[in-house]
C-alpha cells in the first residue's frame, strides 16, 4: 500500500474529513484533534499498513508511524484536505477540551506535578529513617538532626513551592512568585505546628482581631495564593510603563499579596482546606476496606478521563499533615492490576505483534507508567481493562484493610516499595502480589481471546519479534559483532521503560536508552548521514555508515516550543562523525515550559538486529560506551 492509500485509509478511520479539526506532527507521530473521539475507528486505525500503534492522549488521537514516515503521511493527509495547526497550537486547544471540572484538574496537574520529585526524595529519606528504626538503630543527636533536615525541608517550603509553580502555570514571574510563598512561612511568624501542638506559641494578632500563624505544609491557601498573585501581576503590569515595570509591578505585587496572602487567603482557605482534608481522612477510614475497594476500581478509568491529577493535591496533604499517604498503596494496587492484565494478554496471545507490545508496556505499568498498558493493549481489547478494574478494587480493599500508607508520593509498585521500609513492607509486597494475582487470573480467564482473524494472519505473516534491550556489561557482548553506538549526551542514563512517554516506553518506536541531560549539548554517536534534522531542533534522525538508524529525540513534548530555546547546527543529507556537535539545546527553557528534558536514543530499525544491548547506566560522559548492536 503505498502512503497516499494510507493517508486515505486514516483519514476513514478517523471519522473523515469533517470529524478533523487539525492535523499536525512531531518526530514520531501524527497527532489529531478531532470534533468527536466516538467516531474515530480505534480498529481500523490500529491496523492500517506502517501504523506502529495509536492512542488518545491529552485531547490528541495520536498515530505512531516512525521517523520519515510520520513527515510523508502528513504531507499526504494535508494535500487530502486536512485542515493543519501547530503542535503548539493543538495544545493550547487540547489544554481548552472538556469541562470546567477536567480543565480545573489538569490545571492542578500543571502546579503540582513539579513538585512531586522534591515529594518523592522526601518520602524516600523517609522510608529508610523508618528502615533504621524498624532495626533498632538510633542515631546520634547531629546524625538525627541532619535526617530530620531531610524528611521536613520539603514539607516546611511547600506553600512557597506550591505557589512559585502556579505563578509558573498562570504565567507570572516566577521569582516572585517564590517570595511571597516565603513570606507565608516567614520565621517571623509563628509556626503553624507549634500552635498545633497546644504549648505555649499562640497565633499573633493583627489590628487587634486577625490571628496568623505561618502557613507551613498548607498547599490549597498557597495555591489560591499563587493563582490571584500571578493574575493580580499581569494586571498590574497592564497599567505601568516599561520604564518603570521593574519598580513598579513587584513592589506593588508583593505588598498587595503579602496583605490578602496572610490576612484574607491565607486564614480563610486554611480553614477550608482543613475540612477537605477532614473529608478525605473519613473516606480513607471507611468499615471494610471499602475506602480502597472504591478507589482502587475506579482510579484507571479516572487515569484515562484525564483528571487523576486531583490525587496530587490530596496525597500532598496527606504527607504534609501526617507523614502518611494511603492513596499511594491503592493507587499502587490499580496499577498493578493493569499490569497484569496486560501479562495475561501477553501470555495468552499467539499474534506476535501484540506480544512484543504487551510485555514491554506491563513493565512500564511495573515500574510506575501505565498508560502504554491501557491505550495500548486493555482498552484496545476492553475485557483486560475491565478485569484489570476489578483486580485493582480487590487490591485496594487489600490495601485499606491492611492500614498501608506511604512515606511519599509519586511513585509506585516496583520503585514504590522505598516508600514502605518503615516496618510495612511484608504487607506492602503481599498487597502488590495479590493485585497481581487477580488482575492476571481474571484476564487469563474472561478477559481475553485472541481475535481468529488475528491469529490467522500471525500464523500466515509471522511477525518478526523486538529483542529485549537488557542492560548488561560490554564484556558480555564483545565477542559479538555488530556496531557499537557512543553516547550522544552527558547525564544521567534512564531506561527506556521509565520514559515517560508511552510511545517511547512500550518500545513501539524500538530500543536503546534515554538520558537525562546535564548539558545542552547533541553530539552525533556515531559515523552517519543526518537523515532527518527538525527545524525544531528537538530531534534527529541519522543512518550509521553501518546501517543503523537511530533517533535522537530531546526531551518530550519539546516540539510544542517551536524552536525556542534549540539551535541545530546540521541538515539532513549532512555527513558527520561520531562526536560532531549536532545542535544545542537549553534545559532551562524546557524546564520552564514544564516539559521533560529526558532524551531518548532509539534505534528505530531494531527490528534488523538479533540484539540490542545497553552498555551505559548511570553516569554517562559524551563517547562512552552505549548501546552495542548485534546482527
Amino acid at each position: 500500500m503505498d502512503n497516499t492509500q494510507i493517508a486515505k485509509e486514516v483519514i476513514e478511520a478517523l471519522g473523515g474529513r469533517e470529524n478533523v479539526r487539525s492535523v499536525a506532527h512531531c518526530a514520531t507521530r501524527l497527532r489529531v484533534m478531532v470534533v468527536d473521539e466516538n467516531k474515530i475507528d480505534k480498529d481500523r486505525a490500529e491496523n492500517i499498513e506502517k501504523v506502529q500503534g495509536a492512542f488518545f492522549n491529552s485531547g490528541q488521537y495520536q498515530m505512531i508511524f516512525g521517523t520519515g514516515t510520520v513527515n510523508k503521511i502528513y504531507d499526504e493527509v494535508v494535500a487530502l484536505g486536512l485542515p493543519t495547526s501547530t503542535t503548539s497550537e493543538q495544545k493550547a486547544e487540547a489544554a481548552k477540551q472538556g469541562n470546567f471540572f477536567q480543565r480545573a484538574i489538569r490545571t492542578f496537574g500543571d502546579v503540582f506535578v513539579p513538585i512531586i520529585p522534591a515529594i518523592v526524595a522526601t518520602g524516600l529519606f523517609m522510608g529508610l529513617r523508618g528502615l533504621l528504626g524498624a532495626f533498632g538503630i538510633v542515631l546520634p543527636e547531629d546524625l538525627n538532626v541532619y535526617s530530620q533536615i531531610l524528611t521536613d525541608t520539603a514539607f516546611i517550603v511547600l506553600p512557597a513551592l506550591v505557589v512559585w509553580s502556579t505563578f509558573r502555570v498562570f504565567g507570572g514571574n516566577q521569582t516572585i512568585g517564590i517570595v511571597l510563598g516565603m513570606m507565608l512561612i516567614s520565621g517571623s511568624l509563628p509556626n503553624a505546628w507549634a500552635v498545633a501542638s497546644g504549648g505555649d506559641v499562640t497565633p499573633t494578632i493583627f489590628f487587634g482581631f486577625i490571628p496568623v500563624v505561618g502557613l507551613q505544609g498548607s498547599v490549597l491557601p498557597a495555591f489560591i495564593i499563587g493563582l490571584v498573585g500571578a493574575k493580580f501581576e499581569k494586571f498590574v503590569r497592564k497599567f505601568v510603563p516599561d520604564v518603570l515595570d521593574l519598580l513598579v509591578t513587584p513592589f506593588v505585587t508583593l505588598f498587595v499579596m503579602s496583605i490578602l496572602g496572610l490576612f484574607v487567603i491565607g486564614p480563610i482557605f486554611h480553614v477550608v482546606e482543613e475540612y477537605i482534608l477532614l473529608g478525605t481522612k473519613a473516606i480513607l477510614a471507611l468499615p471494610f476496606g471499602l475506602a480502597g475497594l472504591i478507589i482502587g476500581g475506579v482510579h484507571q478509568i479516572i487515569v484515562v478521563s484525564g483528571v487523576h491529577h486531583i490525587f496530587n493535591m490530596l496525597e500532598i496533604q496527606l504527607l504534609a499533615d501526617s507523614k502518611a499517604n494511603a492513596f499511594n498503596a491503592i493507587i499502587t494496587a490499580a496499577m498493578t492490576a493493569q499490569g497484569a492484565a496486560t501479562v495475561a494478554v501477553g501470555v495468552k496471545t499467539k499474534d506476535a505483534k501484540l506480544k512484543a507490545l504487551a510485555f514491554p508496556a506491563a513493565l512500564s505499568a511495573f515500574l510506575g507508567i501505565t498508560e502504554p498498558a491501557i491505550f495500548g493493549v486493555n482498552l484496545r481489547y476492553r475485557k483486560p481493562f475491565v478485569m484489570g478494574l476489578i483486580g485493582g478494587a480487590i487490591g485496594g480493599m487489600v490495601a485499606s484493610l491492611l492500614g498501608l500508607a506511604g512515606t511519599g508520593s509519586g511513585i509506585t509498585i516496583i520503585p514504590g516499595t522505598m516508600l514502605y521500609l518503615n516496618g510495612q513492607l511484608p504487607q506492602y509486597l503481599l498487597m502488590v502480589a495479590i493485585s497481581f494475582a487477580a488482575g492476571f487470573a481474571l484476564t487469563y480467564m474472561f478477559g481475553f481471546e485472541d481475535d481468529k482473524k488475528a491469529k490467522a494472519t500471525t500464523t500466515e505473516q509471522p511477525v518478526k519479534t523486538q529483542p529485549r534491550v537488557s542492560a548488561v556489561p560490554a564484556s558480555a557482548v564483545a565477542d559479538q559483532s555488530g556496531e557499537e553506538v557512543v553516547s550522544p549526551l552527558v547525564g544521567e542514563v534512564v531506561a527506556l521503560e521509565n520514559v515517560a512517554d508511552p510511545v517511547f516506553s512500550s518500545g513501539a518506536m524500538g530500543k536503546g536508552l534515554a538520558v537525562k541531560p546535564s548539558e545542552g549539548v547533541v553530539y552525533a554517536p556515531a559515523d552517519a548521514e543526518v537523515t532527518i534534522a527538525f527545524e525544531t531542533g528537538h530531534a534527529y534522525g541519522l543512518k550509521t555508515t553501518n546501517g543503523a538508524e537511530i533517533l535522537i529525540h530531546v526531551g518530550i513534548d519539546t516540539v510544542s516550543l517551536n524552536g525556542r530555546g534549540f539551535d541545530m547546527k546540521v541538515s539532513a543529507g549532512d555527513q558527520v562523525k561520531a562526536g560532531d556537535v549536532l545542535g544545542h539545546f537549553d534545559p532551562a527553557v524546557i524546564a520552564e515550559a514544564g516539559l521533560d528534558t529526558t532524551t531518548m536514543v532509539i534505534v528505530t530499525n531494531t527490528a534488523d538486529y538479533a540484539s540490542v544491548d545497553a552498555l551505559a547506566s548511570g553516569t554517562v560522559a559524551q563517547g562512552d560506551a552505549f548501546l552495542k548492536l548485534a546482527k
